[in-house]
């Protein structure tokens, strides 16, 4: 039987076993078409607060298994991920508009966060702390219990295994609820794979559904951690709802983040780069290169270069064209958004140099001249594919623009690597790429944002997960009972 088999999810949740959900169902349908591919059960609030305590019970025996054990489970997990990549691959291309060659990179990057994962539950986990009095003390890192997993569309399974992974290896059981638009290739997808790798019943659970479904996983009594990856309106509500609830929550939001071409540049490479950090799958992903600055001395041939870039790009169906580079947007409501904020800013004085239009859920890759800093697509997010160009006239001027945003989440510098240095130490961001663009990740690095993109780095790496999903204990040990006396 296939991996992700119809006959498995179809109308189901997976909460324990595979079990009808009593949530209104969620249609699955094909981004690019709206093609209907299946129905998807979703849970209701009263199956996640079971699941919840399904979920305690379940982690107390996890925690229990050996550390060889858990990295096992995970090793084979990244085994599945890369024998059934290509029904993986193709239900992303499907379900959330990507290319073939950006879903391909969320199987490898899938592979790649469980194959890091396997080795923290044998890294170390705290330290040996000296007293004043005859004893050991020590800090050791304890599995923080039960966490949710809050994830978003743009790249399901993605920005859901980056929080999945190292959740269960270091002890805890996970409750999972993926974006009803991305339901299958971003949570069942990552379901069945554990359960072929041998992860216990009630470790993992699945729960597709709407906000209500959200609402509830963040509020369940024995959820201890929340990992959000998200709007940052919507993550201020779950910071909010946790905070209230004296519960951990990780926050990686939105960003607009920044490209700054410095001075002797080389455009054509400049150029390209800025293209792939705003156009990369629609401009849908939270490091999309949203604001383009250009020293003046370069500006009107970078902008050309770009609009060249931007007018060669084929846009279309990745499922059914060849040589797609850039796919739908998500749906018909946020389509609606891009479109909207680029009229507005056009009205503002901008000028479009490329694209501009759409073709139903295909809206072109466009670029924006003549920008002001009070223009909307200058100082909101925009999640579609879209590059505005703002002219600087120095250096301080253009980090002051770049620090300027609620966001800080990642910057490209390119040019003189030793200007670049100095650029890189003012700039207010989670991540810095010089002659790079802003979108990257990788399983071992440090991945968050500050300001609006969230609370700091949370994901990637021993140190940020283990940071993240594992709470300290203070352990003092003597060799006998310490002699107490009470004094009047």
């Amino acid at each position: 039987m296939a991996l992700l088999d119809a006959q498995t999810w179809t109308g189901n949740i997976a909460a324990g076993e595979w079990l009808p959900g009593d949530g209104a169902p969620l249609t699955v349908r094909e981004a690019a078409t709206g093609e209907v591919l299946g129905e998807l059960g979703a849970a209701s609030v009263e199956q996640v607060a079971a699941s919840a305590a399904r979920a305690a019970v379940a982690q107390r025996a996890w925690a229990a298994v050996t550390p060889s054990a858990r990295a096992a489970v995970l090793r084979r997990a990244a085994d599945i991920f890369e024998r059934d990549a290509e029904e993986i691959t193709a239900w992303i291309v499907r379900e959330s508009g990507g290319t073939w060659t950006k879903a391909g990179s969320e199987v490898l990057a899938a592979m790649g966060e469980c194959r890091e994962a396997s080795a923290l539950p044998t890294h170390p986990h705290g330290e040996v702390l000296q007293s004043n009095k005859p004893r050991w003390s020590i800090a050791r890192r304890v599995p923080a219990g039960v966490v949710a997993v809050i994830a978003p569309f743009n790249y399901p399974l993605t920005l859901a295994i980056r929080s999945v992974a190292p959740a269960l290896a270091l002890g805890n059981a996970v409750l999972l609820k993926p974006d009803p638009r991305t339901s299958v290739c971003g949570g069942v997808a990552i379901q069945r794979v554990f359960e072929e790798a041998g992860l216990p019943a009630g470790v993992l659970q699945t729960l597709p559904g709407g906000a209500e479904v959200g609402a509830a996983v963040v509020g369940a009594h024995e959820v201890r951690i929340i990992s959000f990856t998200g709007s940052t309106a919507a993550g201020r509500f779950v910071g909010e709802a946790a905070a209230r609830q004296m519960k951990r929550a990780h926050l990686e939001l939105g960003g607009n983040n920044a490209i700054i071409v410095l001075p002797g540049a080389d455009i054509t490479k400049a150029a390209a780069a800025g293209a792939f950090g705003s156009f990369m799958h629609q401009g849908q992903i939270c490091q999309t290169t949203g604001r383009h600055l250009v020293h003046v001395s370069q500006y009107d041939e970078y902008v050309a270069e770009l609009a060249r870039i931007a007018d060669s790009l084929r846009v279309g169906d990745p499922f059914r064209e060849d040589g797609v580079q850039l796919g739908p947007i998500i749906d018909d409501r946020q389509l609606a958004g891009v479109a909207a904020l680029v009229a507005d800013t056009v009205a503002a004085g901008a000028t479009v140099a490329a694209g501009g239009t759409s073709d139903g859920r295909f809206f072109r890759p466009t670029v924006l001249s003549g920008m002001t800093a009070a223009m909307p697509a200058w100082h909101e997010e925009i999640f579609g594919p879209v590059a505005p160009v703002l002219a600087y006239g120095s250096i301080d001027e253009a980090v002051e623009i770049v620090n300027s945003s609620e966001y800080g989440l990642a910057v490209g510098i390119l040019g003189d690597v030793g200007t670049a240095l100095t650029v890189a130490d003012r700039v207010e961001s989670g991540k810095v790429h010089i002659n790079e663009q802003t979108v990257g990740d990788e399983a071992n690095a440090p991945f968050g944002g500050v300001g609006a993109s969230g609370n700091g780095a949370r994901f990637g790496g021993p140190t940020a997960n283990i940071e993240a999903f594992t709470e300290t204990q203070w352990v003092t040990v003597r060799a006998e009972i310490e002699h107490y006396e009470i004094k009047a």
